[in-house]
């Protein structure tokens, strides 16, 4: 892959229903379907359509751009950090069936940003060490007057603003 790829991810409530009707909006098969997940991968525009189980059906759960390899996302994550916006980073994660170096982002209603590259695919929707850092879990984000825009949160949750701090880490190019 040579090119950025929009992503978007939508909720749903009934997934095998949810990818029919995508084979026959979009006249292709599914890329990825997992019990809880499918994604199609659209050549032309390039897009990343994700369905996930659970949320509010029909919403956006988050949008995000996929780059081609992990240095693209760390000068990405430099140009949005030195914008001032407030960042979570996720240097080799596994979410949603993937392994990705990525950073989330919230725009100023909240809606979150993935910017990643993959890594490898996954069998498994999600490892992490701790509840907080589980891709799926609900979100809380910080927005102050320093930083209008909400530090991102999950991977599959809409965003819930509160006061508290969000732990950053360091993403580095291999």
């Amino acid at each position: 892959m040579s090119q950025n790829t929009f992503h978007v991810a939508i909720s749903v409530r009934d997934l095998p229903g949810a990818i029919e009707q995508y084979k026959k909006i979009l006249g292709i098969e599914p890329a990825k379907v997992k019990p809880d997940y499918a994604k199609f991968e659209i050549a032309d525009p390039p897009v990343i359509l994700s369905l996930n189980l659970g949320g509010e059906p029909g919403t956006i759960s988050h949008l995000g751009i996929r780059y081609p390899a992990s240095e693209k996302v760390v000068t990405e994550l430099a140009r949005t950090k030195a914008q001032g916006i407030a960042v979570r980073e996720q240097p080799g994660t596994t979410c949603c069936y993937a392994k990705a170096d990525k950073f989330w982002v919230h725009d100023a209603d909240g809606l979150g940003w993935e910017m990643y590259t993959l890594l490898e695919d996954a069998e498994v929707h999600t490892i992490a060490s701790t509840p907080k850092d589980t891709c799926c879990a609900p979100t809380k984000t910080q927005q102050t007057a320093a930083h209008p825009q909400a530090a991102a949160g999950s991977c599959c949750s809409p965003a819930v603003h509160t006061p508290e701090a969000s732990q950053l880490v360091q993403i580095q190019a291999k």
